[in-house]
């Protein structure tokens, strides 16, 4: 019989400890930043409890079963409060895979690598802003802090670089479902999303010298239905996360492009979504527009981090389950995280924001968000933003980014538990000549300027 030197209650501790200090690095046994940089695994930094879902739930749930109504209480403490309350009662399931080990698998190659090579070498200047500590600059690339001890070092890494990839773009199909299980709105178009600063795999590097002043650029387009074909919304971040994007959009209907007050960022980007500017990655808007930044709780957590991709459909589309009419979930495959941070912000910049707070849970191994609910005026759960990420390399078949396979989102689910209403989105291969893919050096002038908008809108 083998006997356990670390079993739940000591993890559990571990975690409460570290929250209670108000610091402290990821990891149980040492910190997972230094497991990772010395062998490229973050083993050693947990203990084999903490490590598989068997292990976790004693044998009860074990990899390849189903998560769903008659099991979900033995895990109820790794996920988010709506997530559970879907799986209790709107007959949401999610599969179990096995834990992902090779933290090489989880971000894209060259964001890891810059990670490695500039640790250490970030710091907050006097306006709470991220900089090269040597000389003041904006941030060289990879994740500027690692081995995070506070909540705003957490979402600063996450609004500098939101899919990890110097640019991106995404084809994406949208279905907003209602409490009914009727699909009542259906989008498609394309996202886009270009880093000026921290560049990583894009010539000119780390910087575009002649945006050095912006952090990036990024678009939004609708291809269909044809109400709504050639509608969208171009924004221009500032560097300096005190201050809003430029915002500007080209309206079908009136065949002009115009700006839009940039601080409105809590509302539908078209009818019938769940789905805010403001939610984008879970961190949608400029850093220091929020406040009040806190580690909450840490602890092991339920998430898709593999898996997700479909390769076995030619534009990647995915399958669904649940509700009503059996389409209101994404079929999803999920993995023990050894080590969720859960951090709470404020909207400090908002006066009129119907939320009161966010709460965003993070991979302490790589700090890739998992997880965010947001809470109304009353600190009633709200909204509910829960995604699935994937190396693209499956059975055999393999998408690459460059030299190595791609690494993004597979597709999101946006509740709102208040309505019932569920907004999915997946991204696919392509949509209407517009394809997924990372570090197109075409990408800028084929969808990040006014002129691109003029074009799009067009189509």
């Amino acid at each position: 019989m083998r006997i356990r030197k670390y079993d739940h209650h000591y993890s559990r501790r571990e975690f409460l400890g570290k929250v209670a200090q108000g610091a402290g690095s990821a990891g149980v046994l040492m910190s997972s930043w230094s497991a990772f940089a010395q062998t490229g695994q973050v083993n050693k930094a947990y203990p084999d409890e903490l490590m598989s879902i068997e292990g976790y739930t004693k044998g009860k749930i074990k990899t390849g079963d189903e998560i769903n109504a008659s099991n979900v209480d033995l895990v109820k403490d790794l996920l988010e409060p709506i997530r559970y309350e879907q799986i209790k009662k709107n007959g949401r399931k999610l599969k179990v895979v096995k834990t992902t080990t090779d933290v090489m698998r989880l971000s894209p190659w060259e964001y890891i690598e810059a990670t490695l090579k500039n640790a250490g070498k970030a710091k907050f200047d006097g306006q709470s802003n991220v900089v090269n500590a040597s000389d003041g600059q904006p941030w060289i690339g990879g994740n500027p802090f690692p081995d995070a001890k506070s909540g705003i070092e957490l979402l600063a890494a996450q609004t500098l670089s939101w899919g990890r990839h110097d640019a991106s773009f995404y084809a994406v199909k949208i279905n907003d479902v209602a409490v009914d299980g009727e699909t009542r709105f259906r989008y498609a178009g394309g996202w886009a999303e270009l880093n000026t600063v921290a560049r990583v795999s894009m010539d000119p590097k780390p910087y575009w010298p002649e945006h050095k002043d912006k952090l990036r650029f990024q678009t939004v387009f609708f291809t269909g239905p044809q109400q709504f074909r050639g509608t969208s919304f171009m924004n221009v971040w500032d560097y300096d996360q005190r201050k809003f994007p430029a915002l500007y959009g080209y309206v079908a209907d009136f065949r002009r492009i115009r700006q839009f007050p940039a601080d409105q960022r809590f509302e539908p980007l078209l009818p019938g979504t769940t789905l805010y500017l403001s939610d984008a990655w879970a961190a949608g808007d400029p850093l220091l527009t929020w406040g009040n930044f806190k580690i909450v709780s840490r602890g092991p957590f339920l998430a898709g981090l593999s898996g997700s991709w479909n390769s076995a459909h030619d534009n990647w589309e995915h399958k669904t389950h649940g509700g009503p009419k059996g389409t209101t979930f994404w079929d999803s495959t999920v993995e023990l995280v050894p080590e969720a941070i859960l951090v709470e912000a404020s909207p400090t910049g908002y006066p009129r924001a119907p939320i009161s707070k966010k709460q965003v849970w993070f991979d302490a191994r790589n700090q890739v968000v998992v997880g965010m609910v947001t809470y109304d005026r009353r600190d009633q759960p709200y909204r509910s933003f829960d995604g699935a990420y994937s190396l693209y390399d499956d059975n055999g078949k393999t998408f690459m980014d460059g030299q190595h396979p791609y690494w993004s989102w597979c597709h999101v689910t946006c509740s709102d538990i208040q309505t019932g209403r569920v907004t999915r989105l997946e991204q696919v291969r392509v949509i209407e000549g517009h394809a997924s893919g990372a570090n197109d050096p075409k990408m800028y002038d084929k969808y990040l300027t006014q002129t691109a908008l003029m074009r799009l809108g067009a189509g």
